[in-house]
């Protein structure tokens, strides 16, 4: 359901911004195995579960929308479309989270050759997977937050 206040919306928001701080650190905590690619592999799987969580925190998942009233489901898609969301009520695939994560690829190309520096290395893989997962995840919160605050408004 979409929130009806901007208090509980505020407080979904930070719901939000704790998950992803845990995901965040879980990215980094896999970032310092020193196997190429196995952070990869797992940031891919901690986003499938991060965004469709996020969208259902808001009552933004495919699922939730589809049952809304038609008007309201309208002005939610239009919103949706007006800032250009790819994440938001849609079905979050693996190749949509490649893609996001295509966004990062800098930083993504980084933390893969750093891991091959002995512990130096491995320390700033974690803290690159750990930004970046964070960027990723608070940017779709902001996304979301800003449907919702629309709707509400």
């Amino acid at each position: 359901m979409i929130p009806r206040t901007i208090e509980e919306l505020d407080r979904i928001r930070d719901e939000c911004k704790s998950m992803v701080n845990k995901r965040a650190t879980s990215s980094a905590a896999i970032a310092i195995v020193p196997v190429p690619g196995a952070d990869l592999v797992a940031d891919v799987a901690i986003m499938l579960e991060l965004l469709p969580a996020i969208n259902r925190k808001f009552g933004l998942s495919q699922e939730q929308i589809e049952k809304l009233d038609s008007a309201i489901k309208a002005k939610i898609l239009v919103i949706i479309t007006s800032i250009g969301s790819q994440l938001i009520g849609k079905v979050i695939t693996k190749e949509l989270v490649v893609l996001l994560l295509k966004k990062v690829g800098v930083r993504v190309a980084i933390k893969q050759v750093a891991k091959f520096i002995p512990f130096v290395g491995q320390a700033v893989s974690a803290g690159i997977s750990f930004a970046a997962m964070k960027y990723l995840g608070n940017s779709h919160i902001e996304e979301c937050y800003s449907v919702c605050k629309r709707v509400i408004d």
